[in-house]
């Protein structure tokens, strides 16, 4: 199923141009599955820049605003997407003129692999 998901996942990013790499991970930002070209910068994809995003989160729903869904970040050539799918973070790390409303939209484009991902990973009850 990884291979498989992985191949899914390098066509997605064919989809948007300007994407460089989209990381699956837990809500710690232990990469549960990756794919990234050989422009995606190496930083934006060591875990403890992934974990950011779960903490940043956590923060942010005890301002009273809700739930957050997404966070995009932009720098100076590059722009991170990181959406909130729990269990599950996306982080999708593209150019910095990249479409962002694209970017956003593969959220719909991942929403059943994410449901297949979840089943492959969910222990049953009484088993653990």
């Amino acid at each position: 199923m990884a291979e498989e998901l992985k191949r899914y996942l390098y066509s997605l990013m064919k989809l948007v141009d300007g994407l460089h790499a989209i990381v699956i991970t837990d809500r710690d930002g232990v990469p549960v599955i990756k794919v990234a070209g050989e422009n995606a910068p190496e930083l934006a994809l060591r875990p403890n820049f992934l974990s950011t995003f779960g903490l940043t989160t956590e923060q942010a729903g005890k301002l009273g605003l809700a739930k957050n869904k997404s966070v995009v970040c932009m720098y100076a050539s590059y722009q991170v997407v990181q959406i909130n799918k729990l269990p599950f973070l996306i982080t999708l790390v593209a150019k910095s003129d990249a479409n962002t409303g694209m970017l956003l939209s593969l959220e719909k484009e991942l929403k059943e692999s994410l449901q297949d991902l979840r089943e492959v990973l969910t222990v049953p009850q009484g088993l653990s």
